[in-house]
């Protein structure tokens, strides 16, 4: 049956220009390799559909009982091919014959090039596509032959396609082919694979109806194999598919995966298969917990080698593994009762350390199988010292412990409870996820259902969809509200927080309410949250003055609380009164308080508010490392939401600065992500930020299209819709529309003058006034202000937007003398950050104006764009130039180069942009290459 391929762009991409090049009469070949189950025969009959009726196909499978057999690959891979077989040299013709006899006797340099003769004679009638699909099981002769055709196919028009697991033993096979490996599918391609799968198979149905609790687990037990995805969702019974029944925890009986890693083990001597089932049982284990294994077992060196080789394990720096949670799970489920005794009862052995007793006292208990309060009150304790300590990795896993051995329904779901929260504070959603379906009726009342509901919706903020996780948490809230109003505040804030990410303006204002209709807070973080959410609510009915108020006693409160999250909602609250120094001192402070504390979901909520909030206010639009580090985080998680978030925030400063290539190269990551999960606020930035591109590239109509556009096609964001005021006025004002852009600037006029005078705002504000304004002597006057306020503020980049639109009122207002001193400073600034299509724009009006500028060398065009999509850019499109001096450096080379020149070493420029030394040493490498010098001495100088 054929499957449709979903997360395999890139793959595809690559076997498609293969293909495209056999068109045209220049073959090649590839190798795909990957783990069981991952998809390389998919791949494979992919390949074929798009070779369509213009090749010719011809392929062979390996098969595990021909593989002793010799030639038994090729025989069936030559069989159609008897008429061209016929048409060859009678020496080649007779090498072939005795393959197709079955007494294959030819010399092998004959048999080899025979083969090569018939592909060559075949694709004159039309290209080939020739494949080989289970290349691990393919007879060695016939492997030999096809990989000495394959690697002499470059002047033909013949493409090779091999598929090989990952594990094999083919390497040398297959030596002199490019390989290309399949990875795990991601979690989105997986969630696609399942949908296909539950819609197709006998139960039907769909992932709607699972709350996503279903789907969160096959996706998490089949690690991105799409045959497990199948297998899983063919397995699925009705009560699993409406959520009545617990979703399965193992492949189901008849799985070919689950049978290929039942067979590895038992492949295996029984010392080793022994020292693997310990590996199951315990997850990860020292290398000396398993040299002592070793040895009391009676185990000999070769048992560990051959537990090394199987394949089931993965050995990594001081500790072994199973290599990944399919093949644990089906081990573990395969796995006898007295096995896993045996397991367990061997573990708690040989964890005889003192920082292992936790383990020991596990394995013991679960030598029994029963329950135990005693021990389960023992691992409790060593739980809350873990959690004590930050060690949520190791407190969530003795919480799920004591849980597992608690006879009390209440305290079991309590610590099912605790086992959740640390799983999701140690950047686990989908443990945590795993550990609150464990709390069910009737052990879970009312409070302890609101607590997981609290949790949930937290999860579902920042991992999920948040239009789904406010409804969870406003519910919470309400059944919080009468026994822990500091918990319900907690729900309404993260409630209000998913509100806003996905641009429900009107739920938010009633989440706001509900919090302050709730008893008082009696300590500084609740009376923070009020602060917060009364001034943001004010802030979107128009009652500025009352927004500050509110606003300002939020951000006073966030220095003395260490709360991370409490401090984010300070340094947001400060963010929106513009005091940029405060909030960039709070955003800090709330990374800083999450890391020391352990919290992974806590640091990555603050990374993307100290990234959106530095890209906003205005500063050098250089690639903000907050915003790298959260993404790197929040994918290391799976916190999708605040990764989306990340993308968007990262666009939106590229496009600052109008560099296209980066820009759009994190929109099409963004693309359709923000829509499926409903980030509006994402969204919005992915839509800002083309207008910002085209504003770079001298397209003000465009740009101005795009900031109008109604509802969500435009920046349905109401917030972000405001922030992007200025570059509207400028748009419009470019395009003559100064009716419209008068009326777009009165709202930001009632926000900035309402909400104070801070220097940033303000002088935004004075620049729109200044646009706007009829008589020249009044622009002017605003012009000035606003250059003096943005000084103030330390936003340079926008300094130089001023600059420059200054400097070209001046010219067009016939004073070029004065414009030149404007114009000039804007391009020093452009070129200093390396704002290529700014920088253009500032010295075509210094030519304009009088003086003479050496054009940018040849800056490739930024590419036309529809009003109305953001599309990337074409592969053939460059990426943008440095301008003057750097004219032959991209722009990442010449900031490099900068830095390099000003005495900052290659570690030091590694860590101020992320990159390795390594990288960074490449880079000057090709700076030196390009620009014709030896040395930095020589690079300081033409710097100078």
């Amino acid at each position: 049956m054929t499957h449709p391929l979903h997360g395999r762009e890139r793959e595809t991409r690559a076997i498609e220009a293969m293909l495209d090049r056999a068109r045209g009469g220049h073959g090649g070949a590839l190798a795909v390799a990957g783990d069981p189950g991952v998809g390389r025969t998919a791949l494979l009959e992919a390949a074929v559909r798009a070779a369509g009726p213009a090749f010719r196909t011809i392929g062979t499978t390996g098969v595990p009982g021909e593989t002793s057999v010799p030639y038994a690959g090729l025989h069936r891979l030559l069989r159609p091919l008897a008429a061209e077989t016929a048409q060859l040299p009678p020496a080649h013709r007779g090498a072939l014959g005795t393959i197709m006899d079955g007494t294959p006797s030819a010399a092998r340099f004959v048999l080899y090039t025979a083969v090569c003769e018939l592909l060559s004679l075949t694709a004159r009638g039309g290209p080939l596509l020739c494949w080989a699909d289970d290349v691990q099981w393919l007879d060695p002769g016939s492997l030999e032959v096809l990989a000495f055709a394959a690697r002499r196919v470059q002047d033909e028009p013949i493409a090779v396609l091999f598929a090989t697991r990952d594990d094999a033993g083919d390497a040398g096979g297959l030596a002199g082919i490019p390989r290309l490996r399949l990875a795990p599918l991601d979690e989105e391609a997986s969630r696609r694979v399942l949908q296909d799968a539950i819609g197709s198979g006998p139960a039907g149905g769909s992932l709607d109806g699972t709350g996503g609790d279903l789907a969160e687990e096959i996706v998490d037990l089949a690690c991105g194999r799409p045959l497990a995805i199948r297998e899983l969702a063919a397995a699925l019974t009705t009560a699993q598919l409406s959520g009545a029944a617990r979703p399965p925890r193992a492949l189901p009986a008849g799985s070919a995966l689950r049978a290929l890693h039942r067979r590895r083990y038992l492949d295996l001597p029984a010392g080793a298969r022994r020292l693997v089932l310990m590996a199951v049982a315990e997850e990860w284990i020292g290398a000396g917990t398993m040299a002592r294994a070793a040895r009391r077992d009676g185990a000999d060196p070769a048992d560990l080698d051959a537990a090394r080789e199987s394949g089931l394990l993965r050995f990594e720096g001081e500790g072994v593994a199973v290599r990944d949670r399919l093949v644990r799970s089906s081990l573990w489920a395969d796995a006898s009762r007295e096995e896993r005794r045996d397991a367990h009862a061997l573990l708690a052995e040989v964890l005889d350390r003192e920082w292992q007793r936790p383990r020991r006292i596990w394995h013991r208990a679960a030598v029994t199988g029963e329950p135990d309060d005693r021990v389960a009150a023992e691992l409790a304790d060593a739980a809350g010292a873990a959690q004590r300590a930050g060690r949520y990795a190791d407190s969530w896993r003795l919480w799920r412990r004591a849980a597992t051995l608690t006879v009390e329904h209440r305290v079991r779901t309590d610590r099912f409870l605790c086992a959740a929260g640390d799983a999701w504070a140690s950047g686990r959603s989908r443990r945590a996820r795993a550990m609150l379906r464990q709390v069910r009726p009737p052990a879970c009342d009312v409070t302890r259902a609101a607590r997981a509901a609290l949790l949930r919706g937290e999860i579902e903020v920042a991992a999920g969809c948040p239009a789904t996780a406010v409804p969870v948490l406003r519910d919470a809230a309400e059944r919080l509200a009468g026994s822990d109003a500091e918990a319900a505040r907690t729900a309404l804030m993260w409630a209000a927080e998913a509100a806003d990410a996905s641009g429900d303006a009107h739920t938010y204002l009633e989440i706001a309410d509900r919090a302050a209709s709730l008893p008082p807070a009696g300590d500084a973080r609740g009376e923070l949250m009020l602060a917060y959410l009364g001034g943001m609510a004010a802030t979107v009915r128009g009652r500025y003055r009352e927004a500050a108020e509110r606003l300002g006693t939020a951000a006073r409160l966030g220095a003395d609380i260490a709360d991370p999250a409490a401090r984010a909602w300070a340094a947001l609250a400060a963010f929106a009164l513009g005091d940029g120094p405060r909030t960039r001192s709070l955003a800090a402070e709330a990374v800083a308080s999450a890391r020391r504390a352990g919290n992974a979901p806590a640091e990555s909520y603050a990374l993307l508010v100290a990234g959106r909030c530095e890209a906003l206010l205005g500063h050098p639009p250089a690639p903000i490392a907050a915003c790298h580090d959260g993404l790197r985080l929040a994918r290391a998680t799976r916190l999708h939401g605040h990764a989306t978030e990340q993308l968007a925030t990262l666009a939106l400063t590229a496009a600052f600065n109008g560099d296209a290539a980066a820009a759009d190269a994190h929109l099409a990551r963004l693309t359709g992500t923000a829509d499926r999960r409903g980030l509006t606020r994402a969204a919005a930035l992915g839509t800002w930020a083309p207008a910002c591109l085209d504003l770079a590239a001298d397209r003000p109509a465009d740009a101005a299209a795009r900031l109008r556009l109604p509802g969500g096609a435009g920046l349905a964001h109401p917030p972000s819709r405001l922030f992007a005021v200025p570059h509207l006025v400028e748009a419009l004002v470019r395009t003559g529309d100064h009716e419209r852009a008068a009326r777009a600037y009165e709202h930001f006029r009632r926000w900035t003058d309402g909400i104070g005078s801070a220097p940033g705002r303000e002088a935004l504000s004075r620049r729109c006034r200044a646009l706007l304004a009829e008589r020249d002597a009044e622009a002017e006057e605003h012009f000035t202000e606003a250059l003096r306020l943005h000084e103030a503020a330390g936003a340079v980049f926008e300094l130089a937007r001023t600059e420059l639109l200054y400097g070209h009122r001046l010219r067009r207002g016939r004073r070029p003398r004065a414009a030149r001193g404007h114009l000039r400073a804007a391009l020093r600034i452009f070129e200093r950050y390396g704002a290529v299509p700014w920088a253009a724009q500032a010295g075509a009006e210094l030519r304009a104006a009088g003086e003479t500028v050496a054009p940018p060398a040849a800056a490739p065009p930024v590419p036309e764009r529809g009003a109305g999509t953001g599309g990337a850019r074409g592969a053939e499109s460059a990426p943008p130039r440095a301008a003057n001096g750097f004219g032959k450096l991209t722009a990442q080379q010449a900031h490099i180069a900068r830095m390099a020149a000003e005495g900052a070493t290659n570690r030091e420029i590694a860590a101020r942009l992320l990159l390795s030394p390594r990288t960074i040493d490449h880079h000057l490498r090709n700076v030196f290459t390009r620009l014709g010098i030896r040395s930095r001495v020589e690079l300081a100088r033409l710097i100078r």
